[in-house]
């Protein structure tokens, strides 16, 4: 594909191309696959997302855009696939939030903060994919930093951390 190619083709092309990814593709990785100017890329990335016709729909997340099934249809995905919602508990969710605003974060701040040891909920939270290792505090002991993952934000649906709610107080 070319720069020539008309709005339906490339269009079609970046559908295509999202399809079979099947996770966030970033647009400059679309712009090269397409071999169309990156600004026309981002143009009918940002128009396909608009629409709101079909099952599926095209999102920006994670830092990339994906073709992604619609949340009314999620119900129906799940019966077909057989797939049973993972739920997180309280306290995997409040250790995930502590972790999302003030990363990096070691567990020792996170257990000063919740007033309870975290190891297991961050055991959970890693073999889920949800946070990564960032590297060790340059402090005694040298503990291991926590920050949370691409697959958090596909997990909340945002584009990056600026989506996050702002904090109170």
């Amino acid at each position: 594909m070319t720069d020539d190619m008309g709005e339906a083709d490339l269009t079609d092309a970046l559908e295509c191309l999202l399809f079979v990814a099947g996770e966030p593709v970033p647009a400059a990785r679309l712009a090269d696959a397409t071999g169309a100017p990156p600004d026309r890329v981002s143009e009918a990335l940002r128009a396909m997302a608009a629409r709101q016709e079909g099952g599926l729909q095209v999102a920006e997340v994670a830092r990339g855009w994906m073709l992604c099934t619609r949340p009314r249809f999620a119900s129906c995905v799940e019966r077909l696939l057989h797939i049973q919602p993972q739920r997180l508990s309280r306290a995997a969710l409040e250790t995930l939030a502590i972790i999302a605003y003030r990363q990096p974060v070691t567990a020792p701040e996170i257990e000063a903060i919740r007033g309870v040891s975290v190891d297991g909920v961050i055991d959970t939270l890693e073999a889920r994919g949800l946070i990564r290792e960032a590297g060790r505090r340059q402090a005694p002991g040298r503990p291991i930093l926590y920050e949370t993952t691409d697959e958090f934000l596909r997990h909340l649906g945002i584009r990056d951390l600026a989506e996050l709610p702002q904090l109170e107080g």
